[in-house]
């Protein structure tokens, strides 16, 4: 096969190597714009999993490398005077320039031909001369460029800047972070030695800091000289250098996100950075060039034709690509966020600095570092008053007003439909009563309605007659006798969404029969086939307000420990809240503060009822995931400051359910980065909730400081003692079992040590 690789970095001389390996009589090409020995960055990060696959693919070029890397073990992170060091994490590095001269060297005695300062310009023209080309032209592709109709490349450009440089200031003892205050704001450092007397150091900041600096306006050296002004105490007097020569200005840039739909045109295949970049912040990029050219060859040798081979290739290599792409979105997120978490303690910044990929949880941290992890959770549970034992943060306690909770787990409000006529039912006290007994520290019941109209369906419980306050009052009263769980009621009336069939039924569809009038915001139903709301006039609203505070009411009597509001979903508060929903042109509509204005004067309202030593909290969906038509994350952080000044002690961040035309993004944790986003930069407490399945997704959310309590709904469903089988599973025996299960405790410690769970 005649086969053309346009690109001489790291990707295309290994998938020219590769290809020659398989078979000696590929006549093979290499194209490559810049001279042998330029190169524009400094070090390369690769894992000891890729050393592996480079050592099973060509040993000789993989022994060559290995002999020139730097090895480290530890992450230091250096914030407001404190260097945290962390270790475990297995890291190596090799000059980039270093690696390419090993790399072409192998080429070329495989006999790859290998042609420096020749441009591609006619791609298309390659492709009628080669059987194949391979592009590996980079993050600037030309190749991508010249056929993007069909590869439809996806490029979203992160708003940090950054600028790639080196110093023989080494950093040899730890890949390491260092986060500096200036004048116009913070800036950081990566650096890490990638051979003997040279270490990387890429200097980052946000977009508004960069502008303050100058930076854009200043020439390359003085760039480099005010970043050595920034990092001067961490340099040990020595210069930092960009090997930018052929960049005019301060070579500062943004990163951008490539993903492309297809990676092949033709006889043309992208890989590398030409068909998905990966953030550098994660130091991937390179690992994902050279095993997509192992790949490439894999595929190419099976010999039963080129389409087939490449079509293998793209399906084999597409999903670790976005895998690796989801990780490093996650972790250039953070960064673009970080001055979020700045005012963290040492301690929680770095292990969110740590965790930001989501590729290390709380147990992989374990395992990397036992002793740096059991610090930093007698840290967290000291914090929390519960002295500092090293026990999982979700164990540790918590308190809002004067109501305390053993732990941070919270059984998330799941309707049971099972109610008759508004009143809970002996189903009821069987589900919440279990749940209670199981562990978690804090039980929520189902959105309770607060009048007959009020309620989503049939089955939905209210409170709004004496035979409701008397069933929860048996409840609250089982709750509170026999375990140590508290237990809160969340207050909703249902608006547009009322009036539908059982959640197992047709969801969200009218009843066939005896449907009840309904009231939102504005008379806009809930989709085509459901009835429409009428839009509440004053009186409308006055009833509800009511209907609100006379629930309020009952619940304190019945004895809940705390109450919610229910502001999201699409539900009756929430369609104030959404533009989708509310389309009034009085003051309670238009602006985020007019449609806000209800919301806030019925917890105003119930607040004036609600005893000042119990909490309440309030449930809004932070996006409503349909663009920057309906709320977006940046409205929910205002949404959340007006609850905040308006006293609400603890928002349960949800998304979403407010509009058929919401697009969510799902995925592991998914809706955690709204309560991240609004604790952080509100400072208020916030629950997390959203497909939180795993002891380790609460105790990487409440360690990092992502949320204070963590919400899980359809774990509790498939298993009311989650928390005390989390607990046995992690060895924590200081969670209480009910007396009578004490034998069933004891059986499940041991199979937990035994690893038989």
């Amino acid at each position: 096969m005649k086969v053309a690789v346009v690109g001489g970095g790291p990707g295309g001389l290994y998938v020219a190597i590769s290809l020659k390996l398989r078979d000696p009589a590929h006549d093979v090409t290499v194209f490559e714009r810049n001279r042998p020995d330029d190169t524009f960055g400094w070090g390369v990060v690769l894992s000891e999993e890729t050393l592996q696959n480079l050592a099973a693919n060509d040993p000789v070029s993989a022994a060559a490398i290995r002999d020139h890397f730097a090895y480290w073990d530890d992450v230091a992170v250096v914030h407001r005077g404190t260097r945290t060091v962390s270790t475990g994490h297995g890291f190596c590095g090799i000059g980039r320039r270093r690696l390419l001269m090993l790399l072409q060297e192998r080429a070329r005695e495989l006999g790859v031909v290998l042609r420096f300062e020749d441009e591609v310009v006619d791609v298309e023209g390659l492709s009628r001369d080669y059987d194949l080309v391979v592009a590996a032209d980079g993050l600037n592709s030309r190749t991508r460029d010249t056929f993007a109709a069909t590869f439809r490349p996806d490029i979203q450009t992160y708003a940090n800047k950054f600028v790639w440089l080196g110093t023989h200031q080494t950093f040899d003892d730890a890949f390491t972070f260092i986060f500096e205050p200036t004048e116009h704001g913070w800036m950081w450092a990566h650096a890490y030695q990638f051979e003997p007397g040279t270490a990387t150091f890429i200097v980052e900041c946000s977009a508004q800091t960069w502008d303050r600096a100058g930076f854009g306006d200043m020439t390359r050296e003085e760039s480099i000289a005010a970043c050595e002004a920034v990092f001067a105490a961490h340099l040990g007097g020595h210069a930092l250098m960009s090997n930018a020569n052929h960049v005019r200005g301060s070579a500062w840039i943004s990163f951008p996100r490539v993903l492309c739909e297809h990676w092949r045109h033709g006889n043309v295949v992208l890989m590398g950075d030409a068909a998905a970049s990966a953030h550098f912040s994660i130091g991937s990029g390179t690992k994902l060039a050279l095993e997509s050219a192992i790949t490439l060859a894999d595929e190419l040798e099976k010999g039963d034709g080129l389409d087939a081979a490449l079509d293998r290739y793209e399906d084999a290599r597409r999903i670790e690509v976005l895998r690796l792409q989801s990780a490093a979105r996650n972790s250039a997120e953070w960064f673009e966020e970080v001055e979020r978490y700045l005012d963290l303690d040492p301690v929680q910044f770095t292990y969110s600095l740590l965790t930001r990929s989501q590729r290390i949880s709380h147990e992989n941290l374990r395992l990397r570092d036992h002793a740096w992890l059991g610090a930093a959770e007698g840290w967290f549970q000291e914090r929390a008053g519960a002295g500092n034992a090293p026990r999982a943060p979700m164990f540790a306690p918590f308190r809002l007003r004067e109501m305390t909770l053993a732990n941070r787990v919270v059984v998330s409000p799941m309707a049971q439909y099972k109610a008759v006529e508004g009143c809970p039912a002996d189903w009821h006290f069987a589900h919440y009563a279990e749940r209670a007994k199981g562990g978690a520290g804090l039980v929520y019941t189902e959105m309770t309605c607060v009048s007959a109209q009020g309620r989503i369906t049939p089955g939905c419980p209210g409170f709004y007659a004496p035979e409701h306050e008397a069933a929860w009052k048996r409840l609250v009263d089982f709750v509170h006798a026999e375990t140590p769980a508290k237990i809160c009621a969340q207050l909703g009336h249902s608006g547009a969404k009322g009036s539908t069939q059982l959640g197992w039924e047709e969801m969200d569809a009218p009843l066939a029969e005896g449907n009840w009038p309904l009231l939102s915001a504005s008379a806009v139903p809930w989709s085509p086939a459901n009835q429409t709301p009428k839009a509440m006039d004053r009186a409308d609203m006055d009833d509800v307000r009511d209907a609100f505070v006379a629930a309020a009411e009952m619940a304190d009597r019945a004895g809940f420990d705390m109450i919610e509001l229910h502001m999201a979903h699409g539900y009756l508060l929430s369609s104030f809240i959404t533009p989708l929903t509310n389309r009034r042109e009085d003051e309670y509509g238009g602006t985020l503060e007019n449609r806000m204005r209800y919301p806030l004067e019925v917890f105003a309202a119930v607040r004036v009822v609600w005893p000042d030593d119990k909490p309440i909290a309030v449930r809004i969906s932070a996006s409503d995931w349909v663009g920057d038509d309906g709320v977006t994350p940046q409205e929910a952080v205002a949404i959340a400051r007006m609850l905040k000044e308006a006293g609400v002690d603890i928002i349960d961040v949800s998304a979403g359910q407010t509009s058929l035309q919401a697009r969510p993004v799902y995925g592991r944790m998914f809706q955690t980065p709204f309560s991240d986003r609004i604790r952080n930069e509100v400072g208020i407490a916030t629950m997390a909730v959203g497909n939180i399945y795993l002891p380790d997704h609460v105790n990487s959310i409440l360690m990092a400081g992502r949320a204070d309590l963590v919400c899980l709904a359809r774990p509790h469903l498939a298993d009311p003692y989650w928390t005390l089988h989390a607990a046995a599973r992690l060895g924590d025996a200081e969670t209480s079992w009910p007396d009578p299960y004490l034998p069933g405790r004891d059986q499940l410690y041991r199979l937990a040590e035994r690893g038989e769970i």
